[in-house]
């Protein structure tokens, strides 16, 4: 059984609604998952925005809980951490890098665009070494600085953005795009090929 962990920034809006979408959907198609969300600057025991309850009740789907916060405990259990944004992401693997190779966007992860993948593991690498480099006081070449720029162009933004605070249509949309994401994240786990 595939253990995944949402994370957004303060587990009241995307990560409970993408729990929640995640848990229904694969239950629908008989697929065995574990699911939690978390947030990076959050506290445990807010309660979930009423306007992503309210999404997800539409659609006649339940989420109980509330807020809590990420903890080492809950990257140690997960065998996929999915964020909601790239600064998701970044924050979640400046506290946690041993969780590198598990760690993505919802979005980069359900992508299965080869071109964009090979992309995205480039700018990675080029990432890691400007920190290297950085570290020991030293810089990217000019050739490595416009490859980087390069590559920051040509892949599409993964980020969902944060519905916090606006009406109801908004989180409908934000709702909208998790759902097809986690169709693909689905399809991904299933070994079935989404359509692009």
């Amino acid at each position: 059984m595939k253990r995944i962990l949402f994370v957004c920034t303060g587990n009241t809006c995307r990560s409970p609604m993408a729990e929640a979408l995640l848990r229904e959907q694969a239950a629908k198609r008989g697929i065995t998952v574990a699911v939690r969300s978390a947030g990076v600057s959050t506290i445990d025991g807010l309660p979930i925005s009423s306007n992503a309850l309210e999404t997800l009740r539409r659609r006649e789907i339940a989420h109980g809980g509330s807020s809590r916060a990420l903890t080492a405990e809950a990257v140690g259990w997960a065998d996929l951490i999915l964020t909601m944004t790239s600064g998701h992401k970044r924050d979640l693997l400046h506290y946690h890098p041993g969780a590198v190779d598990k760690t993505y966007t919802l979005k980069e992860f359900a992508n299965s665009d080869l071109a964009v993948l090979k992309n995205i593991e480039e700018l990675e690498s080029l990432y890691s070494d400007m920190q290297m480099k950085g570290a020991l006081g030293q810089h990217l070449t000019s050739a490595e600085r416009l490859r980087l720029l390069e590559l920051e162009r040509r892949i599409p933004s993964f980020d969902i953005a944060d519905p916090f605070g606006g009406s109801s249509s908004v989180y409908e949309s934000c709702s909208r795009e998790i759902e097809e994401a986690v169709r693909r994240l689905l399809d991904k786990l299933s070994g079935r090929r989404g359509n692009d």
